[in-house]
């Protein structure tokens, strides 16, 4: 999205007195948000650029998120390491991360037949979680550090945002692909992090990349793998917490 299609949606409202039970904001801009004397019991916030270090979420005056980022750490071991910035951390990072979406593939695997494919409250579903990180390799690695010229593959997911901005760089037109099929290219996408993270360099992680989305930004290969690490990160979290849904309706 364009900062003038951004500039052009913004719209600063007050609510005063106002009942917003049940409110759903999805890919909504709340920076600076400010909620006085207000009732918020059983809230529901994900916001993972929370925790880019440079933002706070004061609850009741407190800054609590250092303690939201200890407590995402203390859930998922090695995710602490997604800052790691030499190749060997960055080596132990990724192990980490293949170890941790093993178990959820088998987790997965377990379910009745379609749930891999099943919705939760309209997120994307485990088989589509799969896919955009199929997309976000491609863009970060293939296409952003490996300079391939046309680096995705059909089966990725794009973002809903980006789809919406026109900037649809891949589109699968099979209807839903099989399972199977989405395991296979999301294996060859993780064997294509670990081979290139096997072999880097100190020197190639500082080599200057472009911004796959605005070029116009700078960036390094480094913060391209960091950028893979929290993707894969967040939408584990996100596959996650749907999985205990789907495996609850299932009865396990």
């Amino acid at each position: 999205m364009t900062e003038a299609t951004r500039d052009a949606r913004r719209h600063v409202e007050s609510f005063v007195d106002r009942d917003l039970r049940g409110a759903r904001f999805v890919r909504s801009d709340l920076t600076r948000i400010v909620m006085r004397g207000v009732q918020i019991g059983d809230a529901d916030i994900d916001a993972p650029w929370l925790l880019d270090g440079e933002s706070r979420l004061l609850v009741n005056g407190v800054d609590v998120t250092r303690f939201v980022a200890a407590e995402l750490d203390r859930r998922f071991p090695g995710r602490e390491l997604r800052s790691a910035s030499t190749p060997d951390g960055l080596r132990e990072a990724w192990d980490a991360l293949e170890a941790a979406w093993a178990a959820a593939v088998a987790r997965a695997a377990a379910l009745p037949p379609g749930a891999v494919d099943e919705q939760v409250d309209g997120e994307w579903s485990f088989a589509q979680t799969l896919r955009h990180l199929v997309m976000a390799t491609d863009t970060w690695l293939r296409g952003a550090v490996l300079g391939v010229a046309q680096p995705y593959h059909p089966i990725g997911q794009p973002n809903a945002e980006y789809a919406a901005d026109g900037h649809d760089p891949s589109v699968f037109d099979g209807g839903t692909p099989p399972f199977a099929d989405v395991l296979a290219v999301r294996a060859d996408r993780q064997r294509l992090v670990r081979e290139h993270l096997a072999h880097v360099t100190d020197a190639e992680l500082a080599g200057e990349r472009r911004n796959p989305w605005a070029p116009q930004y700078p960036e390094t290969v480094l913060t391209c793998l960091h950028t893979i690490l929290e993707e894969e990160w967040e939408h584990l979290r996100y596959a996650l917490r749907d999985l205990h849904t789907l495996e609850a309706r299932a009865g396990r």
